[in-house]
């Protein structure tokens, strides 16, 4: 942590380590008066026409007076940021308010031999993000024409730019608030960089063992033993201090005595050795390293502070992490062939990426791919995630050629939000299978250091289903599934056929099918196995051929009892084969086979060729696996080709004035205080996004309630304030349908005398509204997961039943449409026994304008509205809740940055 400067508060909160363009990493922090003397080197080490480029005269030293300016300021009107590698400055962005208090000027300085990396860019969205945190919401820029790359760095921003030319300088100026465009452009820039710097890792042009052992048994000498037999197409060297020979080649004392560049180092000594390695790396130009040393998690807070430190040191000196505790990582492109794993030889190539975080997980996740003979493309464990994460594979994987499906096992997630922007771009592509523990978001491994949610459990897995992720629940499971997306085309319907040579076998798969939601189009019982193999597989293949043919028919089960003289083998080979000439996937359950040395789990037929691609079919042991898997598959299939809807803000919304509110009613708001707003307050809020509440009124004599009453319209609602009663006609909460003022005062007295049993809690009047189905909507600020709203059926379905639907924003057209049908009450809503349809739309509506005031907004803490009567046109708000606090940083932000 840096001194805090006399002149202001140091904002430690937009320090970040950040990728670079090419996939190296840097630390991004605010100027500090220390800096003097480096900033000074950092102009000294200019060019003269770098130097003209920024200040528009040549300047060979900066004086004391500038370097005062430039390195002390208030981190409010005068802020400036410096991006760093191993100490050294590399970049400077800064702004300086103007006389209009919205507008601040803007200038960069990059370093000659680091610019084409994206440093401006990055530069620019934290100074963005930094100057909307002071009030400012303006740009403006003055820039010498033949300054190409920071005219670029503006007009590339994705931001509406106003340029003019005077006096020879080109003057910009542009608003900083996120638009669609920009942050689609970040996200963009984002995505190449972090997937080169995997890319960096995955295929090293040289790695070295640090820790290399003679000593079998032991990790290094298992990595070093399984990259050169796993036939890795760099040179590979060993570093180890006290042995001249390894593995049959020459080893060395230390890595700066390696005669050429190494760009993936595997570190395996010990755990107190870390720190000291991980130096010799930074200084040796490494750009990766692989932690297998464990001990990090046994150690409790000490053990994630040294973690902290590495990651730190790592970063800073621009490398990237995998692990600590990681098992390894593993590429089966013949053009890399690295198996730096402990797995004693390299995979099967295949079209699987894989990614798990424990040593241990990864191990069954990597022996279950083996065991089952699914070919992978890379595999990485990421051990503790200290740094690479699942959200750094999927930025590699959705470019990846090699890569047609991937599988995650997730026992912590750092960033769900960005999870969720990456698996729906992702999954539009390539099937994302991702098997999580239950206790994922709420309880954390050991050496795992992110956020816990406080959402409901389910919400976690609603936000992957809305992003179209196989959810499973074991490694098992993912497996099944991946077995067929792996392999087989994607059906293109739920309809399906059921193959057996066993009448009652049959009706059971058909049945099981019918129940994961399949259409059972077709039962084929007459399979005649025992006819002998010259009759019984031509005759198989004629009638599956026949079947698959058929428009109904997406894909087929084939469930077979052991036939005399037919293998698994020849059988798969046959299925295989018809499914690759129709384009449909087969899956196959061979069951009542006890021989253990015949195969009957995996992926069965023809051998792979050169590329890694096999004729195969996906086999089970029994046939409720086949079908779940198929089933969760075709769910998979309906989700891609659907129409998700577009990210639209509805009509009416005003951003800009609810963040004006906000900012207005948090002025006197300390700490972590929680506020709820009053109706008034709450109403005009909530009106900016053009969501409106039903007026009433608190009263203290009756004729402020006939007043009020007035005011409304005839007839009005009486109702208590005590939340718990409000609602509940039949515990006297609430009168309705009253018509006049002598009928308001009776039922006042009435009401008064009936609720002296609860505390005899306050009153207000309502207008009536139109008779409905009573739901709720609920939004709140989730330190993990963000915003995250709730939609049920308001009463017993969701006080006693717990019959929510969740989701998390942002959501498109048919995210909206699918949460209101969400709940298993939800059928209510449609013309239920004879009831009339609610206006659907509107409640869409509703929960879409809600959405977005939630997204934008992350100082709302709560809004429930409880009850929405939803009837045949419109949906009606009677009560709202609304909260709101200082707002905490959410993971995924408007600006690039590492998980710290």
């Amino acid at each position: 942590m840096v001194d805090q400067p006399a002149d202001g508060v140091y904002p430690e909160h937009w320090e970040a380590d950040v990728v670079l363009r090419d996939g190296g990493t840097a630390h991004l922090r605010p100027i500090h008066p220390s800096d003097s003397d480096a900033v000074q080197a950092f102009h000294v080490g200019q060019s003269q026409k770098s130097i003209y480029m920024r200040f528009f005269a040549f300047k060979s030293k900066l004086s004391a007076k500038e370097l005062k300016r430039f390195t002390e300021v208030d981190y409010k009107d005068r802020v400036a940021l410096v991006i760093t590698i191993g100490g050294d400055i590399i970049g400077i962005g800064r702004y300086d308010r103007l006389d209009d208090p919205e507008e601040a000027e803007v200038a960069f300085n990059i370093a000659d031999a680091h610019q084409g990396r994206g440093i401006g860019s990055i530069l620019l969205e934290h100074l963005g993000a930094a100057a909307r945190e002071n009030g400012i919401r303006k740009f403006s820029a003055e820039v010498l024409p033949e300054n190409r790359k920071m005219l670029m760095v503006f007009s590339d921003a994705g931001y509406d730019v106003k340029r003019h030319f005077d006096d020879g300088v080109v003057s910009l100026e542009f608003n900083i608030d996120p638009t669609d465009k920009s942050r689609a452009v970040m996200e963009s820039r984002e995505h190449r960089a972090e997937a080169r710097s995997i890319q960096e890792l995955l295929a090293p042009s040289s790695v070295a063992v640090i820790g290399a052992s003679r000593k079998w048994g032991t990790v290094g000498y298992q990595l070093l033993e399984h990259i050169i037999e796993g036939g890795f197409t760099g040179p590979v060297y060993a570093i180890n201090p006290e042995a001249l020979e390894l593995a049959g080649m020459l080893s060395f004392a230390k890595l700066s005595d390696v005669p050429g560049p190494v760009k993936l180092a595997i570190i395996a000594v010990p755990y107190d050795e870390v720190p000291g390695v991980v130096r010799e790396c930074g200084e040796a130009g490494v750009k990766g390293i692989v932690v297998a040393t464990a001990g990090y998690a046994d150690d409790g807070e000490r053990g994630l502070a040294r973690q902290r430190d590495l990651v730190r040191q790592a970063r800073a000196n621009g490398m990237r992490v995998i692990g600590p505790a990681s098992l390894g990582i593993v590429n089966t492109n013949p053009a890399v062939s690295l198996n730096a794993s402990m797995a004693p030889s390299l995979a099967r190539r295949g079209g699987l990426g894989l990614f798990s975080q424990s040593a241990a997980i990864g191990v069954s996740l990597y022996a279950a791919s083996s065991r089952r003979r699914v070919g992978i493309s890379t595999f990485l464990s990421a051990g503790n995630r200290a740094d690479v994460s699942g959200n750094d594979m999927m930025q590699f994987w959705e470019d990846d050629a090699d890569t047609t499906a991937v599988g995650l096992y997730l026992e912590s997630i750092g960033n769900p939000r960005k999870f969720s922007r990456l698996a729906r771009r992702l999954a539009r592509t390539k099937p994302v299978i991702v098997a999580k523990t239950n206790a994922m978001g709420l309880d954390l491994p050991p050496g795992h250091a992110v956020r816990t949610t406080q959402a409901p459990a389910e919400a976690l897995d609603a936000m992957m289903r809305q992003a179209g992720v196989i959810r499973v629940e074991t490694i098992e499971e993912l497996m099944d599934v991946a077995q067929i997306v792996a392999s087989q085309p994607l059906p293109q319907g739920p309809g399906v056929a059921v193959f057996s040579n066993s009448r009652a076998l049959g009706k059971v798969v058909a049945d099981s099918a019918a129940a994961a939601g399949l259409g059972v189009e077709r039962i084929v019982t007459d399979v005649d196995l025992d006819a002998g193999m010259s009759r019984a597989l031509p005759a198989l293949r004629r009638s599956l051929q026949e079947t698959l043919t058929l428009e109904s028919v997406h894909a087929v089960v084939v469930s077979l009892l052991p036939a005399r003289g037919l293998t698994v083998e020849k059988i798969g080979a046959v299925l295989a084969e018809c499914s690759a000439a129709t384009g449909k996937p087969v899956v196959a359950a061979f069951t009542g086979i006890l021989d253990p040395s015949v195969y009957v789990e995996g992926m069965v037929g023809a051998a792979a060729d050169d590329a890694g691609h096999a004729a195969a079919v996906p086999c089970y042991s029994n046939p409720g696996a086949a079908v779940a898997a198929l089933a969760a598959v075709v769910r998979y299939a309906q989700w891609v080709v659907r129409d998700q809807g577009l990210f639209v803000e509805p009509e009416g919304c005003d951003p800009e004035a609810a963040h004006e509110d906000l900012e207005e009613l948090l002025r006197p708001v300390g700490g972590e205080q929680l506020v709820r707003l009053d109706p008034e307050a709450a109403a005009k809020l909530l009106g900016r996004y053009g969501i409106r509440v039903l007026p009433s009124a608190g009263f203290r004599s009756d004729e402020e309630a006939v007043a009020a009453a007035d005011r409304f319209g005839w007839p009005v609602a009486l109702k208590t304030t005590d939340p718990a009663l409000r609602h509940r006609l039949d515990l006297g909460g609430v009168r309705l349908d009253i018509q006049d003022a002598d009928s308001l005062r009776r039922n006042i007295t009435q009401m008064r005398k009936s609720l002296q049993r609860y505390g005899s809690p306050s009153l207000e009047v309502q207008s009536m509204a139109p008779v409905g189905q009573a739901c709720t909507f609920r939004a709140i600020e989730d330190p993990l997961l963000g915003p995250v709203v709730s939609f049920g059926l308001a009463g017993d379905a969701v006080n006693l039943l717990d019959d929510w639907a969740h989701r998390v924003p942002p959501l498109s057209g048919s995210d909206v449409h699918d949460f209101i049908r969400a709940p298993r009450a939800s059928r209510k809503l449609f013309g239920y026994q004879g009831l009339p349809a609610v206006d659907a739309a509107a409640l869409e509506d509703l929960a879409a304008r809600l959405t977005r005031l939630k997204d934008n907004h992350p100082e709302i803490a709560l809004v429930e509205f409880n009850p929405v009567l939803a009837g045949p046109e419109g949906a009606v708000i009677l009560a709202a809740d609304v909260r709101i606090a200082n707002a905490a940083q959410r993971t995924d932000t408007a600006r690039r940055a590492m998980r710290s």
